[in-house]
């Protein structure tokens, strides 16, 4: 059973605690009692700190106290008492942080990643962390030392990945919102199948820092939530530079608008060019449901004002622009790795980091190269388009215990990336990039729409989303109550090591 305080957005949660309404102690009872009852089926959330989780409520719950008695709550963080799971690639000091790896199973950082530090200081509770993909590699959340991470709309079907694990627990009521991260789709593919909101930013509004690679530019971190309006705060929260980071926006982040909280806001998109293009021209090939499900959107754009039309930018480098960016950061980050722990990786991890050992300097001068004619390209379409709009994802949730989808649209699926090329070739644009609710499936199972800015517009993508989510409501919609525990295994049928 639901508690009345499991889904409550993130707002209307911290808005509770800063008012007295919600205790800090009692968020974190709901929080901890919801994990216990949904996760035996999920299968989200992989560590908890129930004691550390509710010695730190407490302590919120007393600070809290002392500043409404002083009638003055201005100066305490906004989140304060906030209870929040983390992704589990996302480093936690003093928590184990597995990266989803037999490698790193007894991990303990020392320090918090930014986006963690970040969250922390902004007053959220760690609470324990959330179920990922080995290495975060792949769009299904799997690993040999949690099992399968399953979808709380119907648990026989994936959650999508690498963040599923934080989509289950938000979808299922555990929290309102999460950190993640995406690279080819991380963050859009699992709000796509979960119902949910995710935000893949453009590069340096969460900059990469030392130590890793400053430079980095393929990889975001990001949230995910139920409602826009929650993932542009947390943005407005946690964005900004960082003296450890080479490639930072020097402002700090403006996501945060008052429509989002104005409960009599009228979307409008009156003026805004749009390009709505589900299948990118004919460059994806689209389930049937899905097509139909996003191709419904075009009518409530139009009526919120927007001005439509089918074209695209050019994406015909897009493709090898992400595979050489993407099989670089395998190798960077996981090579010294192979050589000793090979027989501990997934097939299609070791393919991965081998492709990124193997990258000759001509393909990587020729990736630069295209990278650049990719960026004018995209520069010249949002100078006359506030946005275009895709699918998010190419299927519907596929069956969990496959390691991903068989067939798209009646052809076999060759390999666990062709099927996703709707948010990796965003991806290599450096796009800001939003998944927002889009309707549901004949089955009930939830269909996403894919909103894409230009590089720094992502307040004018969220806008949009924001628009589009007050039309249509699709995001209200919740899980129905889910079936008794369920032994969660690995594609293939194994069980969880």
């Amino acid at each position: 059973m639901t508690s009345e305080l499991d889904y409550l957005s993130l707002r209307e949660l911290a808005c509770g605690l800063r008012s007295g309404d919600v205790r800090a102690g009692e968020a974190m009872e709901a929080h901890l009692d919801r994990i216990a009852e949904v996760n035996p089926v999920l299968g989200a959330v992989v560590t908890v700190d129930a004691e550390g989780s509710m010695a730190s409520a407490r302590a919120a719950e007393a600070r809290l106290n002392i500043a409404r008695r002083r009638g003055d709550t201005t100066g305490l963080p906004s989140l304060l008492g906030v209870p929040m799971t983390h992704k589990d690639t996302h480093d936690t000091a003093g928590m184990r942080t597995t990266y989803g790896s037999p490698i790193f199973a007894e991990n303990v950082p020392r320090r918090d990643a930014l986006i963690v530090a970040r969250l922390h200081a902004a007053g959220v509770i760690g609470t324990g962390k959330s179920n990922v993909p080995e290495f975060a590699c792949g769009a299904h959340t799997f690993n040999p030392l949690f099992g399968t991470t399953v979808n709380p709309y119907d648990p026989s079907r994936s959650a999508a990945g690498s963040s599923g694990g934080a989509a289950a627990a938000i979808a299922a009521g555990v929290q309102a919102a999460g950190d993640g991260s995406d690279t080819g789709g991380s963050l859009r593919m699992p709000a796509s199948f979960n119902n949910l909101v995710g935000l893949r930013p453009s590069n340096g509004w969460i900059p990469h820092t030392l130590p890793g690679n400053p430079w980095e530019w393929l990889s975001q971190a990001g949230f995910m939530a139920r409602t826009v309006g929650d993932v542009a705060w947390l943005m407005d929260l946690v964005s900004g530079p960082d003296p450890r980071a080479a490639t930072d926006r020097h402002e700090p982040g403006r996501f945060d608008l008052p429509e989002y909280t104005q409960p009599d806001f009228q979307p409008d998109l009156g003026g805004r060019r749009i390009g709505f293009a589900p299948d990118l021209g004919g460059l994806l090939e689209v389930d049937a449901e899905v097509a139909a499900v996003v191709g419904t959107a075009a009518e409530v754009f139009a009526g919120l004002g927007a001005d439509l039309d089918g074209t695209v930018p050019d994406l015909s480098c897009a493709g090898e622009v992400f595979a050489v960016a993407r099989a670089f950061e395998f190798g960077l980050n996981y090579g010294h790795l192979l050589a000793e722990h090979a027989d501990q990786m997934k097939p299609a991890l070791r393919g991965n980091i081998r492709a990124g050992l193997e990258l000759g300097p001509e393909r990587i001068f020729a990736a630069i190269h295209a990278r650049g004619r990719l960026w004018a390209a995209v520069q010249d379409y949002f100078a006359d388009h506030a946005a275009l709009v895709t699918v998010t994802s190419q299927v519907l949730p596929f069956d969990a215990e496959l390691e991903f989808p068989a067939e798209l649209a009646g052809h076999p699926v060759r390999d666990y990336l062709s099927w996703m090329d709707a948010t990796t070739l965003i991806s290599a644009t450096g796009c800001p990039a939003v998944s927002v609710p889009a309707g549901f499936s004949a089955s009930g199972l939830p269909v996403g729409l894919q909103i894409i800015g230009a590089p720094g517009d992502d307040a004018g993508v969220l806008q949009i989303a924001h628009a589009f989510e007050v039309a249509t409501g699709y995001g209200m919609r919740r899980p129905g109550p889910l079936p008794g525990p369920s032994a969660h295994r690995l594609p293939g049928g194994g069980p969880a090591a």
